[in-house]
């Protein structure tokens, strides 16, 4: 027989019955107008700072009438480590701490007179908030503040549902003010009572099965006033062991529009119910999941679900502690889901406030699957690859895959062929760049919905261009189930038999949240069902995976080769193309090359960093060979295939304008690459050099365009402004279109793929030269502060043909000496590249404004369009900034004249274009 006082709890009334011996406040009923006494058990709740012997502060606030959910604080005493003597703890002994709250709750945090005080809550932390104090699930602490008069509250049980065994027996305490009698009632029936008395004590047998409610009514004036408190226990059911039905997976399993089955991995676990909207948040036999006879598995059917709607849910496990289902393709959070708009997700079910704590999961039934325009997308070549790699969350304001569907247009023009995704999966907070991730199975809300998604993939296929994500499977944060289903508390870190991470990071450099053991059958299996995933239901062209150097159990620093994760990553890698072997499989690896070549050999790329040698050259500090940029070449690592993705800036790496904005050199004169106009050029030489090295490539988002605001602007992860207006600056878009045109050169023309070619690219004149039957390619630069003579090194006399400023060159001598001036360069081909090997219209140059005269701007209603005689226009166009096409027409045989009515957009800055046959014109509109 067991006496239950305070074991087995969840929370599913209020937050209160959570924090059960982690504090005891004195008075026991705390009004507003009095002072409190909180004492702190750091031996309780999730025991965050059991042990620690330094300065413990609370982080506390209030929850009144007039917040809007309970994680609404209001009234907060201090920043979250801002350390004030105020909010500062005072040791008592025995692991207790004590703050005094004086001279009344009202005064102490604030609280103007007319708002009512309902709680108050706390965090405890240390002095530099890297540890911290708790409920056991991880919530906040909360203290119910009391109105005068008469109350009644339990002590014990210190919950408010107990999850018991039949013939348990249960120890009642109930605490009274102002009372005159207090009675407990089981089921209704009453049980005992006591007169003139404060305290209640109380044992009751758990005596028949199912759930029964306990109920204490403390009464005053003859039973004219009443207050009341309750909590209700459950008699565990008989474990059903059954096995899975044929098919069923991990996660949500759709049986049909009104019927779900729920499957929880759960080794190592005695019991486990699925509560949740279905249920009304409380316990319920029917509800009890069925065990599989090799007891690793739980699982549920549930019946009569309303067709189309959506259910939170989550399961309590052990009867004590609650998880979301990692499966889960979206998560309800009560945190971050009150900063996402409706015009960002709409129809977002709200959180079940005072029901349950913590992150919760969601199902919908009968869902209406996307209708993909696209089911075969034919991937570019890896060698053709240009990649744009952005962060959803700057790329736009509006954050979200919408807007990057109204952007598709700048993709294409730019002539990108792929855009990489930093983490889309949901991940701790709204505000990120996604490398705490917490579910890989549910886009990140903050972004749209999962069909907003599918959208924008569908969209990018549409128009030749492929997607590929970020995936951090290298490690996990908290808010993941998996890592807290398994956890030791006392030293605060994954539990030795969690199935899927290790307790600790075996890197003695580099680590992040929880280290995933990469040696587990569990985390290879679930890896497997994530990448399967992503392919399956969102079509996904490629991974980009996050830290490969840490998929191993190898202790150091993670540089060494190592073979034991070379085969966790080729497993992996294999997985991914048996589903699919179109699939790019890409590595942030950054180990010896030795270890690299392996896996480019393989088949996998590899990320490439050429930011130092690329910001030397660019600044022009080209001695002792500070600006080679042979590393850039696959064949200089000793690699068999072209599988370095090379890159001059990512999201990791400060852009390359801060260092010419910053530190560029000069010629003692005019030539100086601190100035804005001679840094962006020098970019251009950059990019010829960059693209023209066989292999991947991939730009950071508004590279192309010169992005010149440091990564460590408001802190290295925070938000930076979309820089769209770029486009306005005469060089900034001369930049863009020079990117443009070596991405098209780069994948409309064979010579780029060679495996023939030749660098000469240790000093500060470079050359390069691709080799070919058909074509042959000679590229040469200046990157110095002065002018310089670099041998040309034709592959042959005859005429040469500079694609960039439309000139010709007879070469007498193959080694004639070609001048150049700081910055300058050449692109030589031995026959002339015309819009046909390019593809037509590709590649239309820019023509001068003086063939038009456009009027007025800025312009209310109408627009007009007067070409010369000279020029035959095609086509014109209006852009939003971001790159959406708003307004398009045609230009007839003889017409003269346009007039664009302009009456339907909004006031704002757009873009206009003109195509002709000459060449296009862009031009910035302001439309009042």
């Amino acid at each position: 027989m067991k006496f239950y006082t305070s074991l087995l709890l969840l929370v599913l009334a209020i937050n209160i019955g959570a924090n059960a011996q982690i504090i005891v406040s004195n008075p026991d009923f705390p009004i507003a107008g009095d002072a409190v006494v909180i004492t702190y058990n750091t031996a309780e709740g999730n025991k965050g700072l059991d042990g620690f012997t330094g300065d413990i502060y609370a982080h506390t606030g209030v929850i009144t009438n007039l917040s809007t959910s309970p994680s609404d604080w209001k009234y907060v005493i201090a920043g979250w480590t801002e350390n004030t003597t105020k909010a500062k703890l005072t040791p008592i002994g025995s692991g207790l701490y004590q703050l005094t709250i004086s001279p009344s709750i009202r005064e102490f945090y604030g609280v103007p007179d007319g708002e009512t005080i309902l709680q108050m809550v706390f965090v405890f932390r240390n002095a530099d908030g890297s540890k911290e104090g708790k409920t056991e699930s991880g919530g906040d602490i909360y203290v119910n503040v009391y109105e005068e008069g008469l109350n009644v509250s339990f002590e014990l049980p210190t919950s408010d549902a107990l999850l018991v065994e039949l013939n348990d027996e249960i120890v009642v305490k109930a605490n009274s003010t102002s009372a005159d009698s207090v009675a407990l009632y089981v089921n209704d029936v009453w049980y005992t009572s006591v007169k003139n008395e404060d305290v209640l004590d109380a044992t009751i047998t758990a005596s028949q099965s199912g759930k029964s409610w306990v109920k204490a009514i403390a009464y005053a004036n003859n039973a004219m006033n009443m207050e009341q408190d309750s909590f209700y226990y459950f008699v565990r059911p008989t474990q059903v062991v059954e096995a899975l039905p044929t098919g069923i997976q991990d996660g949500i399993n759709y049986i049909d529009d009104n019927t779900v089955i729920l499957c929880l991995y759960a080794p190592f676990k005695t019991d486990v119910f699925a509560i949740g909207d279905f249920s009304d948040w409380e316990l319920n036999e029917e509800l009890y999941m069925k065990k599989t006879p090799d007891g690793l598995r739980y699982w549920i059917q549930i019946d009569n679900l309303i067709a189309g709607r959506s259910y939170i849910y989550q399961y309590l496990i052990d009867g004590t502690d609650r998880f979301a289902d990692i499966y889960c393709d979206q998560v309800s959070d009560p945190w971050n889901d009150k900063w996402i708009g409706d015009e960002t997700y709409p129809g977002l079910p709200a959180y079940p406030e005072g029901k349950t704590t913590g992150i919760a999961s969601v199902f919908t039934t009968a869902q209406t699957d996307y209708n993909w325009q696209i089911n075969n997308f034919q991937k570019p070549k890896i060698t053709d690859l240009v990649i744009y790699e952005t962060l959803v969350r700057d790329i736009t304001i509006q954050h979200s895959y919408q807007s990057l569907i109204d952007t598709i247009s700048y993709f294409k023009n730019l002539g990108i062929n792929a855009i990489e995704l930093m983490p889309i999966n949901e991940f701790e907070g709204n505000e990120s760049w996604g490398y705490n991730p917490a579910f890989y199975f549910a886009p990140d809300k903050y972004y749209g919905t999962k069909d907003d998604l599918k959208a924008f993939i569908d969209v990018c296929h549409q128009n030749g261009i492929a997607v590929i994500i970020d995936l951090v499977l290298n490690h996990s944060y908290g808010s993941n189930p998996m890592v807290h289903m398994y956890w030791d508390n006392v030293n605060d870190r994954p539990a030795a038999n969690n199935p899927w991470f290790n307790i600790e990071s075996p890197n003695t450099d580099y680590s992040w949240g929880y280290d995933f053991n990469h040696e587990s059958y569990d985390t290879k299996a679930f890896i497997d069902r994530v990448n399967n995933y992503w392919i399956d239901e969102f079509k996904v062209d490629g991974f980009r995976y996050d830290f490969t150097k840490g998929f191993t159990n190898t202790s150091g620093s993670g540089w060494a080769y190592d073979a034991s994760r070379i085969a966790i990553l080729k497993r992996m890698a294999d997985k991914v193309w048996e589903n699919n072997p179109e699939t790019y499989v890409i590595l942030e690896h950054f180990t010896d090359n030795y270890e690299e070549k392996e896996l480019a050999d393989y088949g996998m790329m590899i990320w490439g960093n050429m930011n130092g040698s690329f910001k030397e050259a660019h600044m022009g500090y080209t001695d002792s060979g500070k600006s080679n940029i042979d590393w850039a070449s696959y064949q200089k690592r000793g690699w068999n295939n072209p599988n370095a993705v090379i890159y001059m800036e990512s999201h990791d790496e400060e852009r390359q304008m801060v260092y010419t904005d910053t530190w560029g050199n000069n010629d003692g004169g005019s030539y100086d690459i601190k100035v804005k106009s001679i840094g962006l050029e020098r970019m251009k030489l950059g990019f010829l050099f960059d693209f023209i090295i066989p292999g991947p490539k991939m730009i950071w988002q508004f590279e192309e365009l010169g992005f010149d605001i440091s990564i460590d602007y408001n802190g290295r992860v925070g938000n930076k402004p979309p820089k769209w207006d770029y486009q306005f600056d005469a060089d900034r878009f001369a930049l863009k279109t020079f990117v443009s045109s070596m991405a098209n050169l780069k994948t409309k023309l064979d010579v780029f793929e060679t495996t023939n070619y030749n660098l000469d690219v240790y000093n500060a004149l470079k050359r390069v030269k691709l080799n070919s039957t058909e074509l042959n390619v000679v590229a040469i630069g200046n990157f110095d502060v002065v002018s310089g003579n670099i041998v040309g090194s034709f592959q042959h006399t005859g005429t040469w043909y500079d694609y960039f400023n439309g000139t010709s060159l007879e070469v007498t001598d193959v080694n004639m000496t070609i001048s150049l001036n700081a910055g300058e360069y050449r692109l030589y081909s031995d026959s002339e590249i015309t819009e046909e090997d390019l593809g037509t219209g590709i590649n239309n140059p820019i023509i001068s404004d003086d063939n038009f005269q456009l009027f007025p701007n800025p312009a209310e209603n109408l627009l007009y369009i007067v070409p010369s005689n000279s020029i035959k226009v095609i086509e014109w166009k209006i852009f939003s900034l971001q790159g959406k096409e708003v307004l398009s027409g045609n230009w007839k045989d003889q017409q003269v004249q346009e007039s664009i009515d302009i009456s339907s957009l909004k006031s704002g800055l757009y873009i206009y274009e003109i195509i002709t046959k000459e060449g296009k014109y862009q031009e910035k509109l302001i439309k009042q």
